[in-house]
């Protein structure tokens, strides 16, 4: 497996940059924490990772990656529930890559997806609506789905947002196991102390870089009162640079 690689990266819409001129590499088998102020540009760049989002400037260097080898956990916000699909038929998708629009199911797939939604304790929802669920249920649907694709790379938009504290646990667990199995894991997180519990990698913006590398050198007072001045003085208005154009 290859780095995913951020060369002068600039995201953002309509040519305003959301993220500015970021440079870093992602390991394999990294397990890295996205962190800093709302609104600076996390988000947008777990965006331009999975490829949802194309570069203003610079470029991202997947390798011989391609975006749908990537397991991708939008936030809860983004997810439109009210489609009527069962939990199961909805944890299949994960299959998707694997069966393509021609493949038929076969009993080994049904049997995945139901070990899946026991792994992340859910056996005997299959037949439920996903419109059903609680927010902390629907996570844990979100977490089988990935089971099911086996991506070497795991990126998650604040996966622990309004769920529970079992829930949080029981997807820590998850995650832990997919790091032991040398994924990449990219996060966005909030909670500092599972920032440092968890994550040896930590990736601090505030639309620009302030710190990338071992979470005990990043994720520092310092650090984290000069991402909240960055992102203060930002001008939300402003267009890409020339540099950019480069």
């Amino acid at each position: 497996m290859n780095p995913i690689t951020l060369h002068n990266l600039t995201l953002g819409y309509e040519r305003h940059p959301a993220v500015h001129h970021l440079s870093g590499i992602f390991k394999p088998g990294s397990m890295t924490a996205v962190i800093g102020p709302n609104g600076s540009g996390k988000s947008t760049l777990l965006k331009g990772i999975t490829g949802i989002l194309r570069p203003l400037g610079g470029r991202i260097d997947r390798g011989r990656l391609r975006s749908n080898q990537i397991a991708y956990l939008p936030q809860q916000l983004e997810i439109d529930r009210s489609f009527p699909i069962t939990v199961l038929d909805f944890v299949i998708l994960g299959l998707w890559p694997e069966i393509g629009i021609f493949g038929g199911m076969k009993c080994d797939h049904w049997k995945k997806a139901e070990q899946a939604l026991q792994t992340v304790g859910l056996d005997g929802f299959e037949t439920r609506p996903i419109s059903d669920l609680s927010g902390g249920q629907f996570r844990r649907v979100m977490f089988a789905r990935m089971i099911l694709q086996e991506s070497l790379v795991v990126v998650l938009d604040e996966p622990f947002t309004s769920i529970d504290m079992q829930t949080t646990i029981d997807l820590f667990a998850v995650i832990q196991r997919w790091h032991a199995e040398n994924r990449m894991i990219i996060a966005v997180l909030h909670d500092f102390e599972q920032v440092r519990a968890y994550f040896p990698q930590t990736l601090l913006i505030a639309r620009q870089l302030v710190g990338w590398g071992e979470t005990g050198q990043v994720l520092t007072d310092e650090n984290l009162q000069l991402s909240r001045r960055m992102s203060a003085a930002w001008d939300e208005s402003a267009e890409i640079c020339q540099e950019d154009m480069a």
